[in-house]
């Protein structure tokens, strides 16, 4: 009954920017940490960065100076600036969210998005 809904992947071009919005909704409590993954082809699962509810941040290197994390708790969304992109960029996108249900109120869990795709070409 909790779902995020990731939208802003496309098309770009090495140099571009793209921005990646994600909403979770549903019978939430609160929301913790919140963040971006990605994977591409033939490669493993990685953070790409994520913040918790009183805006701390965390980037992996690769995409530290280039990437900007931030959020609306207000709006329960999370959003992903990505400037200056490259083509090691290429990859699906998940949202991720540390929450905690209605229904439970003290238990925190992970949820996932299905994921957008971001494809940087030449």
């Amino acid at each position: 009954q909790v779902q995020l809904v990731e939208s802003g992947g496309g098309l770009v071009q090495p140099g571009g920017s793209l921005r990646l919005s994600c909403a979770a909704s549903g019978s939430i409590f609160s929301i913790n940490a919140m963040g971006w993954y990605r994977q591409a082809p033939g490669k493993q699962r990685e953070l790409v960065a994520d913040i918790t509810s009183r805006s701390t941040t965390n980037y992996t290197d690769s995409v530290k100076g280039r990437f900007t994390i931030s959020r609306d708790n207000t709006k329960n969304t999370v959003y992903l600036q990505m400037d200056s992109l490259k083509l090691e960029d290429t990859a699906v996108y998940y949202c991720n969210a540390d929450l905690v249900t209605c229904t439970e109120h003290t238990t925190a869990r992970r949820y996932w998005g299905l994921g957008t795709q971001v494809t940087v070409f030449s």
